[in-house]
């Protein structure tokens, strides 16, 4: 980086680049958003929107590392707010996974009829869940980013699928780019977040729960034998 930069700039000495970079790395450090475009100067890393979707990566525990508080008073008071923060939304988690699964329940009772089998109910609503989980929590949003952030499609799904399993690389971000997005979108990111977390976790808690059965289910068979 810096033997590109002074290939650009030969009238800068090694040590300006060394003072230039190390001035940048503390702007970004306060929040600052730099950048050539118009919109560099018209916003912070630490506005409303992206405070927003700090708060909601802390306590879902994807932490992209993108954002951070630097003060010691931010640093002890993120650190308090994870310690409550992360168990309430952990709860909050699991009444929304229980909506979805009424949800997907009554479909698969209907289907399945007068003939209501407990594991075949399952089964379905599992198969339910998921189909309508992929549908909504990441076909749909993948065209959505695809289109504001200008990825393409696979790195969208890529971005959702490590956003949803709480992986958080950070190597891709939505509302990271020097452009202007529309209002609300990160507001809406992280609702689709809460929603999408909770429904990856239902989908393995179904899973588990199937794969269990059908363990108890064989020792069973077995034993009889």
């Amino acid at each position: 980086m810096r033997s590109n930069f002074l290939k650009n700039y030969t009238t800068l000495s090694k040590e300006e680049v060394e003072a230039v970079l190390e001035q940048f790395a503390r702007a970004v450090q306060k929040g600052g958003r730099l950048g050539a475009g118009s919109h560099a100067d018209e916003h912070s890393l630490w506005d409303f929107s992206n405070a927003l979707f700090f708060v909601g990566s802390t306590i879902s525990t994807i932490g992209y590392g993108n954002r951070a508080p630097k003060t010691p008073g931010g640093q002890l008071f993120c650190v308090f707010f994870a310690l409550f923060g992360i168990p309430m939304n952990l709860v909050f988690l699991q009444h929304v996974s229980r909506i979805l699964s009424i949800m997907c329940e009554k479909p698969a009772r209907w289907f399945v009829g007068s003939t209501y089998d407990k594991r075949t109910t399952k089964t379905l609503t599992l198969l339910l869940f998921m189909n309508m989980g992929i549908i909504v929590f990441f076909c749909l949003p993948c065209f959505v980013f695809q289109h504001v952030e200008g990825w393409s499609y696979s790195e969208s799904f890529y971005y959702s699928f490590i956003t949803l399993s709480t992986i958080g690389f950070g190597d891709y971000i939505i509302g990271s780019r020097d452009k202007s997005y529309f209002v609300g979108y990160q507001f809406l990111a992280m609702i689709w977040v809460v929603f999408g977390l909770a429904w990856i976790g239902l989908l393995f808690n179904l899973m588990a729960s199937l794969l269990e059965e059908q363990n108890i289910l064989k020792r069973s068979t077995t034993g009889n034998r």
